[in-house]
C-alpha cells in the first residue's frame, strides 16, 4: 500500500472520530451564528439610523427673515378675541413660544427653562420685551390659559409681569398657520394620546420679522437677552448690552454667543488709534505753540 492510501485512510478514521465530528458540527454551529450576528447587528445599525415614523413630522423648519402674519387671530386669557398685531408695539421685539397647557412633560420643562431665564436676567418682562406662548392644542380654553399664567407669574415674581406675558389658545387653523410660518411640525400620537413635537422659542423683531431660533429646555440668560437686543436692533438694551452684541456673534450649532475675532480686532484697533491720537494730539499742539513762539522772537 502506498503512502498517499495510507494517509488517505487515516484521515477518514480521524473524521470518523466523535470527537472529530461534535468539533466540526461547533465550527459549523459558530459560523452560521456568527453569520446571523452579523446580519443582526447590520439590520440593528440600519434600523438606529432609520428616523422613526413617528417623528418623520416633527420637528422645527428655521425661516430666519420671514414675516409672521400679525393678523392672525387668537383668543387670551382672559377671553378676549386678539390679533397677534396686538403684542408688538414700541419698538419692542417679542419671544414666541408653540406648547400645550396639558402637556405631561416637554412643555412644562421649556416653559420652566424660559422663566428661569427671565428670572436671571435684568429688567422685567414687558419693559423691553413681550413673551407670548400659545397652545397648538385648540381644546383648550382660555381659564386654562389663565391658570398656566397665573402659576408661571407666581413663580417669576417682579412686578408687571402680567402685562408682558401672554397665554394664548386658538383655532386649529391659526394655530396651524402660525406653526407653518415659523417652522414647527408636530402632529398627534395616538398611541401615547399627546402631541408630538420639538421645543423651541422663536425671537421675533418689533414687525413679526423671525430673527432667532432658540432650542432646548434651558435658555442661557445672556444668549436671549442678546438676541432680543439684536432684534431690537439696538432699540432695547444698555450700552453694556451693545457693546457685548459687537463683540460676540451667535453660533446655531451652539445656539449661544461666541467671541467674534473680526470684531475684536477692530475694537481693538479703534482702541489703539485712540490711544495715539490721545498722546499725539497735546505733543502736535505744544510743537506748534513752540514753533509759533521760536518764529515770534525772531
Amino acid at each position: 500500500m502506498s503512502f498517499l492510501v495510507l494517509c488517505k485512510n487515516k484521515i477518514a478514521a480521524i473524521a470518523r472520530s466523535p470527537r472529530i465530528e461534535l468539533a466540526v458540527v461547533g465550527l459549523l454551529a459558530s459560523f452560521v451564528l456568527g453569520q446571523f450576528a452579523f446580519a443582526s447587528s447590520s439590520s440593528t445599525t440600519d434600523t438606529l439610523n432609520e428616523t422613526p415614523k413617528e417623528l418623520e413630522s416633527v420637528g422645527i423648519d428655521e425661516h430666519l427673515g420671514e414675516q409672521v402674519d400679525l393678523d392672525l387671530m387668537f383668543t387670551n386669557e382672559m377671553g378676549e378675541s386678539v390679533p397677534l398685531k396686538s403684542f408688538f408695539r414700541d419698538h419692542r421685539p417679542v419671544l414666541l413660544n408653540l406648547a400645550y397647557y396639558n402637556c405631561p412633560n416637554l412643555c412644562n420643562f421649556q416653559l420652566n427653562g424660559m422663566n428661569d431665564a427671565f428670572r436671571s436676567m435684568e429688567g422685567t418682562i414687558g419693559e423691553e420685551f413681550q413673551v407670548v406662548t400659545v397652545s397648538i392644542e385648540p381644546k383648550e380654553t382660555p381659564e386654562l390659559a389663565a391658570s398656566k399664567k397665573a402659576n408661571y407669574l407666581a413663580r417669576y415674581g417682579k412686578p408687571g409681569a402680567d402685562k408682558g406675558w401672554h397665554f394664548l389658545v386658538g383655532q386649529s387653523d391659526q394655530i396651524s398657520q402660525l406653526a407653518q410660518q415659523v417652522g414647527f411640525k408636530y402632529h398627534w400620537d395616538d398611541n401615547e394620546n399627546q402631541w408630538a413635537h420639538a421645543a423651541a422659542a422663536y425671537v421675533l423683531t418689533p414687525d413679526g420679522r423671525i430673527s432667532r431660533y432658540l432650542y432646548g429646555v434651558y435658555f442661557d440668560p445672556q444668549a436671549l437677552r442678546l438676541s432680543l437686543v439684536e432684534a431690537s436692533d439696538g432699540k432695547i438694551g444698555s450700552i453694556v448690552d451693545k457693546l457685548i452684541l459687537f463683540c460676540f456673534h451667535f453660533d446655531p450649532k451652539a445656539s449661544k454667543y461666541t467671541l467674534y475675532a473680526t470684531n475684536i480686532m477692530r475694537a481693538g484697533g479703534v482702541g489703539i488709534v485712540a490711544v495715539l491720537a490721545a498722546f499725539l494730539i497735546p505733543v502736535w499742539f505744544r510743537t506748534r505753540r513752540e514753533e509759533k513762539r521760536i518764529q515770534g522772537e525772531a
